[in-house]
């Protein structure tokens, strides 16, 4: 038996690239990043990040480029290829990618309080004024998984 199937949840890293075929299929072309958080034997947090090449193919690649972007948080399922060339001067290449066969966009309030508190990190609040309470708990959304025949299912996977 053999298996080869990637999950991946992660920020893109660029923008997504979308060209046509000469097929006229539409593939989509972004990086992904995911990271690891860890203490070591001295107590200290740490931060390890890997990066990710992904492509999409068909309606799911109009998808993904229509409605994320750099920074943007998504769950993605597919599985691993790896593909050699040899370039102008003759070198051998390989690049091994994820080919996405489903996405699934994170929670709009995920990517908001994410960022709010990057924000935060990076610039506290002067003048000892702090950021008012948000009144509550959060609103649940429902989640849209993108298949790649570009069907839409909604799970309630929270992340």
């Amino acid at each position: 038996m053999n298996l080869n199937r990637v999950f991946l949840i992660g920020r893109l890293t660029r923008d997504p690239e979308t060209r046509a075929l000469p097929s006229g299929q539409s593939v989509t072309n972004f990086g992904l990043a995911t990271s690891r958080y860890y203490t070591n034997k001295d107590r200290e947090k740490k931060e390890e990040t890997e990066f990710h090449n992904l492509v999409a193919f068909g309606r799911l690649a109009e998808i993904i480029s229509q409605y994320l972007k750099k920074g943007s948080l998504a769950f993605f399922e597919g599985r691993l290829r790896t593909r050699s060339w040899e370039d102008n001067a003759g070198n051998k290449r390989s690049r091994t990618e994820v080919i996405v066969e489903r996405m699934q966009l994170a929670p709009k309030s995920i990517g908001t309080q994410q960022a709010k508190k990057e924000t935060t990190e990076k610039n506290p609040p002067t003048g000892g004024k702090k950021n008012p309470p948000t009144g509550g708990k959060e609103e649940e959304e429902d989640i849209p998984v993108i298949e790649e025949d570009g069907e839409i299912d909604v799970e309630d996977i929270p992340f």
